[in-house]
C-alpha cells in the first residue's frame, strides 16, 4: 500500500500523521511518499520522519520529491495539505477586505477571505485530481485537509473526478466543550452533529444516556467561568437557534451577518484572552509568528527534535489514518465525515458539501439519512451553501461574474458593503491574487485597467481589535482551523 501527502513541508501535522499511520500494525511496511514546492522544508521533514521510523524499528519505507507526479504514482489514499500562496497571499485575504471594514479573525472559510483562499486552493487542486486520475491505483482516495473545507472538497468531487473525503477536528473541540460544561468525561457525552464545515450543529447531546434540553446546555455554558467570556458568538447562537455549533468564537463570528458588521460593537463579542476567540486577523498574526518559529526550529536541525515514539496511546484524533485502517482492515470506524449530501441531510441542498456522522470500512463511507436540521440552522447553512456553490463554480470557470454574486451573497460581506465596493474589492483582491490565480487572467488584466483609470470608489477602514502585536514565537505550532 502506498500513501502519498501533498504539501508535506510541516514540521507539526505531516510528522505527527505519518506517526499515527504507522501505529496500525498492518501498516508497519507501508510505502509514504511524501511532496511539497519547498525543497528546503520537505528535505527537514523528511529526515525527521525517517528518524522516527528508525527508531521505533519500523519497516516502513518513506520517499519524498518534489515531484508531485512521482509521488503520487500508484498512490491508493492521498492526502491533501496545502496553503496556496502561503503567508503572502493569506494576508492579502486579510488586510484588503479590512480596508473596506470587512473584519475577519481567520478569512479561510467563508467570508472575502475564505472565498479567495477557494479560488487559489481550487486552481491547484484540479492539478492534483488531474494526476490522481492519471497516475494514482485505481479507486485511490483523497483526503482532504485544506480550507476551505467544503469548497475544495466540493470540487474534487464534483470537477476533479476522484472520490474525497473533507477531514476536520471541530466536532472533537466542541464535544471537549460540551463534557466540560457539563461536569462530565467527554466519553460520557454522546453527541450526533450535522450541517457543513464550521457551520455543523450538535443537533443531539445526551449525558449518560439522557437528552440534555437545549437549556440546560445553555445555562450550563453561561455559567463556565472561561467559555461565558470566551465564546459570547457561540452561546448568543445556542440562545437564539436552539442548538450549539461546533466553531470557535473567532471562526464563527464571520460566516454570519450579526456580530463583526459594526466595528464598535465587535468587543462586545469578541474576548482578546486568545486569538481564536476573534482578534482581528487573529490566525494571520499566529501563523506569521508560526513562520519564525518555524525558522528557528529548522535551523535547530534533526538533532533538536527527539525521535517521536509511535504507539497507540500516542495516537492523535485525526480522522484520517482510522479512515485507511477501516478500509484496509474492515474494523469500523465512526466519525463526522464532509461528503457530497445526497439527501444525508434532508433540508441541505443534495449537492452540497455536508458535515455529518457515518462510519467507515472495507465498503467504504456509510452515512445514515439523518433528520431534519432545526429549520433556523438549516437556513444559516443554506445561505453558506449557497455562496460555497458560487464560489466552486467561479473557481472552476474563472468567471469573475460568479465571483463577485458570491461576494455579495457572502452574509457579512453583504452586511458592510454596497454593490458598487463589493465589484472595487474584487478587484483588487484579483490583481493581488495574480500569481496563483491562472484562471482569471482576462479577468485580471480588467480589473488592473479599471484600477489604474478610475474612479476608485473611496473605502472606510474597519480600525480592528487586536490582542497585541506579534510577540516571542511558541515553543509548539499554532492552533489551526484544520
Amino acid at each position: 500500500m502506498k500513501i502519498a501527502i501533498i504539501g508535506a513541508g510541516s514540521l507539526g501535522f505531516t510528522r505527527k500523521l505519518v506517526a499515527d499511520i504507522l501505529t496500525v500494525p498492518e501498516f508497519s511496511d507501508v510505502e509514504i511518499a511524501l511532496t511539497d514546492i519547498d525543497v528546503r522544508n520537505l528535505e527537514m521533514v523528511t529526515e525527521l520522519c525517517r528518524r522516527d521510523i528508525a527508531s521505533n524499528k519500523l519497516k516502513a519505507r518513506l520517499t519524498s520529491t518534489i515531484s508531485r507526479r512521482t509521488a503520487l504514482r500508484g498512490a491508493n489514499y492521498v492526502f491533501c495539505v496545502v496553503r496556496i500562496g502561503g503567508l503572502d497571499a493569506y494576508a492579502t485575504d486579510i488586510e484588503i477586505p479590512l480596508r473596506y471594514g470587512i473584519d475577519q479573525c481567520v478569512g479561510d472559510t467563508l467570508c472575502a477571505g475564505g472565498l479567495m483562499y477557494a479560488q487559489r486552493g481550487i486552481a491547484a487542486l484540479l492539478g492534483f485530481c488531474r494526476d490522481i486520475r492519471e497516475v494514482a491505483a485505481p479507486g485511490c482516495l483523497l483526503l482532504n485537509y485544506a480550507n476551505p473545507m467544503a469548497m475544495m472538497t466540493w470540487a474534487a468531487n464534483r470537477f476533479g473526478g476522484v472520490r474525497c473525503v473533507g477531514l476536520c477536528h471541530g466536532v472533537q473541540h466542541g464535544h471537549i466543550q460540551i463534557a466540560e460544561v457539563l461536569g462530565a468525561r467527554r466519553d460520557e457525552v454522546e453527541i450526533v452533529c450535522a450541517g457543513i464545515n464550521h457551520q455543523t450543529w450538535y443537533v443531539d447531546v445526551r449525558l449518560r444516556g439522557e437528552p440534555v434540553p437545549a437549556a440546560e446546555l445553555l445555562a450550563a455554558f453561561e455559567r463556565h467561568p472561561a467559555f461565558s467570556r470566551q465564546e459570547k458568538v457561540r452561546i448568543d447562537m445556542l440562545r437564539r437557534f436552539g442548538v450549539y455549533s461546533t466553531e470557535s468564537n473567532g471562526h464563527l463570528s464571520e460566516y454570519v451577518p450579526w456580530y463583526r458588521k459594526r466595528p464598535s460593537e465587535i468587543h462586545r463579542w469578541i474576548d482578546l484572552g486568545e486569538w481564536i476567540h476573534g482578534e482581528t486577523g487573529g490566525y494571520l498574526r499566529v501563523c506569521r509568528e508560526g513562520r519564525d518559529w518555524f525558522t528557528r526550529e529548522f535551523a535547530r536541525g534533526a538533532e533538536g527534535h527527539p525521535p517521536l515514539t509511535i504507539s497507540p496511546e500516542n495516537r492523535s484524533d485525526e480522522h484520517g489514518s482510522y479512515i485507511i485502517e477501516a478500509m484496509e482492515t474492515g474494523r469500523p470506524y465512526r466519525g463526522h465525515f464532509n461528503l457530497p449530501n445526497n439527501h444525508t441531510i434532508p433540508n441541505l441542498p443534495s449537492d452540497a458539501i455536508v458535515e455529518a456522522p457515518g462510519y467507515v470500512d472495507r465498503h467504504g463511507f456509510n452515512c445514515p439519512q439523518l433528520a431534519e436540521l432545526p429549520p433556523g440552522c438549516a437556513a444559516v447553512c443554506s445561505v453558506s451553501v449557497g455562496v460555497q456553490r458560487l464560489g466552486v463554480l467561479a473557481a472552476v470557470s474563472g468567471d469573475d461574474s460568479l465571483l463577485r454574486q458570491a461576494f455579495l451573497l457572502d452574509p457579512l460581506v453583504g452586511a458592510v458593503c454596497n454593490p458598487p465596493e463589493i465589484w472595487q474589492l474584487v478587484d483588487e483582491m484579483l490583481v493581488a491574487g495574480e500569481k496563483w490565480l491562472p484562471q482569471y487572467k482576462r479577468a485580471i488584466a480588467a480589473a488592473k485597467k479599471r484600477l489604474k483609470t478610475g474612479p476608485r470608489i473611496k473605502t472606510r477602514p474597519a480600525p480592528g481589535i487586536r490582542a497585541r502585536p506579534p510577540r516571542k514565537p511558541a515553543k509548539s505550532n499554532p492552533r489551526a482551523g484544520h
